[in-house]
């Protein structure tokens, strides 16, 4: 199993992924991204600033590298990261099918992707990805289930998946919106030959969106590695963005509110990735810095009053404009 390198890891950080959605793509949700990255949004430019963030994370002792098809042009940045270090064979790779990028380089497209659970998608997304990581590849994830999904039920889909596996790939799923748990229990139960598809789930959590915690936890009894996604709530939890209480907690850990917004998903037994989703190299070292965070009780206690009904928070990340 890939993930057995992240286990025998024991850098302090070893539990903090890189996400590649904000820096793969001239356009994301994140705020304050405007800011955060060149005038100029060249490839070649945001190719640069990708392979900073892998070789600042990489030093720093992140081993989990998260992509995805929709994310511009991630993969093709961490192929070539990865083409150019051959002695970095200690990390685990991830990517994700199921949204095809439509945005063609432009922050201003009025669509920046398509979503299509079927198996025709799967099959030529799995080309494309096999094509630019080959072996490199460790988890295939389907992205963002709903229980809605059509890959819930797809038998055909599930063969392959299960092919997919059978040759050593990982296969997972990730989640999003309102009713991340009902998604994830539904794919907890789906079985092909007997045995569980899925091996790992990724999800949204963090102080604002706790919605996820009990299936999550499920999710971790059951033996599937547990990551983290969108742990800062696309900016919401860092900055002058963040809540009073927030910034009140990390003045008094003397840390950013960034780390003590991932140190309290860190916190949480099942949670076996947290993945950082830094623009800048910057941001990454001071998201790294939770890991070095140690909340007590009362800090704690104060950060659970953050949390919103989960239609809210997500009706609120659905008007974030791409920057």
């Amino acid at each position: 199993m890939p993930f057995a390198r992240l286990a025998a890891a024991t850098t302090p950080t070893c539990h903090i992924g890189l996400g590649l959605a904000a820096v793969g793509r001239p356009g994301y949700i994140n705020l304050g991204r405007d800011r955060d990255l060149p005038a100029d949004r060249t490839v070649e430019a945001m190719r640069e600033r990708t392979h900073d963030l892998l070789d600042a994370a990489y030093a720093q002792g992140v081993r989990y590298f998260d992509a995805a098809r929709s994310y511009g042009r991630s993969e093709e940045f961490l192929a070539g990261w990865l083409r150019e270090r051959p002695d970095v064979d200690d990390v685990v790779v991830g990517s994700k099918w199921g949204y095809t990028y439509t945005a063609d380089w432009s922050p201003d497209a009025e669509q920046h992707e398509v979503k299509d659970h079927g198996v025709a998608t799967y099959e030529r997304q799995r080309g494309e990805t096999d094509a630019l990581l080959g072996e490199r590849l460790d988890l295939y994830q389907i992205h963002s289930l709903t229980p809605d999904s059509p890959a819930l039920t797809d038998k055909d889909l599930h063969a392959r998946l299960a092919e997919a596996a059978a040759r050593g790939a990982t296969v997972g799923f990730s989640t999003s919106g309102p009713a991340q748990a009902d998604a994830i229990r539904a794919a907890l139960a789906v079985t092909v030959g007997g045995e569980p598809l899925f091996r790992t789930v990724q999800s949204t959590y963090n102080a604002l969106e706790t919605s996820a915690e009990p299936a999550l936890a499920e999710a971790h009894a059951a033996g599937l590695t547990v990551i983290v996604k969108e742990g800062m709530a696309n900016g919401r939890l860092a900055g002058a963005q963040a809540p009073a209480v927030l910034r009140a907690v990390a003045e008094e850990t003397a840390l950013g509110c960034d780390a003590v917004a991932l140190a309290l998903v860190l916190r949480r037994p099942w949670a076996g990735v947290v993945l950082s989703g830094a623009a800048t190299v910057g941001q990454l070292g001071s998201n790294l810095h939770a890991a070095a965070v140690d909340l007590d009780d009362d800090q704690v206690a104060r950060l659970g009053g953050l949390v919103e009904e989960p239609a809210a928070y997500w009706a609120h990340r659905g008007q974030l404009p791409w920057h």
